[in-house]
């Protein structure tokens, strides 16, 4: 690219997550960066957006030489205040980077996910987006070796683009004794989380539940994102906000009776 390429950041863990100060940092080695983040945590949102309540956005100086804004709503939001109101009148970006989010996002949780969520809002305006994750839930987990990935990721999403309408939902393995094996593009893999609600009672007697639950793999192939991070290889999955099940038209059209 002739110049410096336009990237707009976002999250869903906050602005002052520790994930996203590390993606700022690489955006910054590679082009312009404005960040437009929500202001406190947003995970598990989906893609949710506001529409009963007020926006507040609030310029922040989180990020040392970079023009950011903390936004109360939600990731979706983010992204639609930053293309329609900060750069209404001006460039839009070139990309959209969103993360990188502490905990995976592999498999059925894209759907759940912040971090996809402000990815595919950029893919719905025709933008090439990448949602990074790194699989590590630990209080203290490292971000550093991540660095490197996400950097050799938005290069050649740059370089080469996308098909339009497409995100990239990348998870990252944790750091462990050896390092990442390589990059996988995969398929999105055949497992949901089992969930149970554990019922207790508040002091006034009242009932208030917490979601519990575990993660089951059903997906025994060597080709998806649960068995790419199992075996230390970041996963790439190629996303898309159009959920028709195409397979099922024919069926349904041929079954149902209620059809003229």
């Amino acid at each position: 690219m002739s110049k410096k390429p336009l990237i707009l950041v976002s999250n869903d863990d906050g602005i002052t997550a520790r994930g996203i100060a590390h993606l700022v940092k690489v955006m910054k080695e590679i082009g312009e960066v404005l960040v437009v983040a929500p202001n406190g945590p947003q995970s598990g949102m989906g893609h949710a957006i506001t529409v009963g309540d007020t926006l507040r956005l609030n310029e922040s100086s989180v990020f040392e030489g970079v023009k950011a804004y903390e936004c109360s709503g939600t990731p979706a939001d983010c992204v639609k205040m930053a293309r329609h109101f900060v750069l209404k009148d001006a460039r839009q970006p070139d990309i959209v980077v969103s993360g990188i989010n502490h905990g995976s996002n592999t498999s059925i949780s894209v759907l759940y996910s912040g971090t996809m969520s402000a990815a595919i809002e950029g893919a719905i305006e025709g933008t090439p987006a990448i949602g990074f994750s790194l699989c590590d839930y630990s209080h203290k987990a490292d971000f550093s070796h991540a660095e490197e990935i996400v950097k050799r990721i938005t290069l050649q999403v740059l370089e080469k683009g996308l098909p339009r309408g497409v995100a990239l939902n990348v998870n990252i393995p944790p750091k462990r004794n050896e390092p990442v094996k390589g990059i996988r593009i995969c398929r999105q893999a055949n497992a949901k989380w089992v969930e149970e609600f554990v019922q207790r009672f508040d002091p006034n007697g009242r009932s208030y539940f917490w979601m519990t639950g575990n993660f089951v793999n059903f997906d025994k192939g060597e080709d998806n994102d649960e068995w790419a991070i199992a075996n230390n290889y970041v996963s790439v999955v190629p996303c898309q906000f159009d959920l028709t099940a195409y397979s099922a038209i024919p069926t349904l059209n041929e079954d149902w009776s209620i059809l003229n």
